[in-house]
């Protein structure tokens, strides 16, 4: 049986229709991109690790001009941003493994990277590197605490993990990362737990 973790893929491969159907569309979210935004170049671009069907998000981006490649592992909701912004450019791929020998001006991980174990988030931080051009934003979000959380999508267990946060600096520094703006349970944002930060 696979863990709760392993079945992440397939649980938004089963429900894209559900999820492009129920995922809001407010951009609760527009502080911290806008925050994002401001340590981009204009006309820069844009990677989205766990884009779904690029809205709020993508969308939000491609309309300030930004070029962005969205990374989903799921087919459908990659066919969904292909339909929705053909310009930009939507691949289908793990992101745990992913290696596209290109910098980006950002990288973006939100509410997708926290779907992974603890230990395929500390790798992450390898791949954040390799796709940061010098001076890259990188937003992603995480828990408020080291441990591990099952919610439910569809009637299926969703799988969350979280580092501790002192580690999750110490990766950024590690890799080259400056924290930009750190907070825990944002009530402006929904409860979101985000990381700001830029590559040095």
């Amino acid at each position: 049986m696979p863990s709760d973790a392993d079945a992440i893929i397939s649980i938004y491969e089963r429900h894209a229709k559900a999820y492009d159907r129920l995922r809001r569309r407010s951009l609760l979210e527009r502080t911290w991109l806008d925050a994002f935004a401001e340590l981009l170049p204009a006309g820069g671009s844009v990677l989205d690790l766990g884009c779904g069907m690029g809205e709020p998000i993508a969308r939000y981006l491609i309309e300030r001009d930004y070029a962005v490649t969205g990374i989903d592992s799921s087919a459908d909701l990659i066919a969904l941003c292909r339909d929705r912004f053909p310009e930009q450019t939507w691949l289908v791929a793990d992101m745990r493994a992913l290696s596209l020998h290109r910098a980006f001006d950002g990288v973006i991980a939100w509410d997708s990277f926290f779907h992974l174990t603890a230990d395929h988030q500390r790798r992450m931080f390898a791949v954040f590197r390799d796709h940061a051009a010098p001076h890259a934003a990188l937003v992603f979000t995480s828990g408020p605490a080291r441990g591990e959380a099952i919610g439910e999508f569809q009637g299926e267990a969703l799988y969350h993990a979280s580092l501790d946060p002192a580690e999750y600096r110490a990766l950024l520094d590690a890799h080259g990362f400056r924290l930009v703006r750190h907070l825990a349970e944002d009530k402006a944002c929904g409860g979101h737990t985000v990381w700001l930060a830029q590559r040095m």
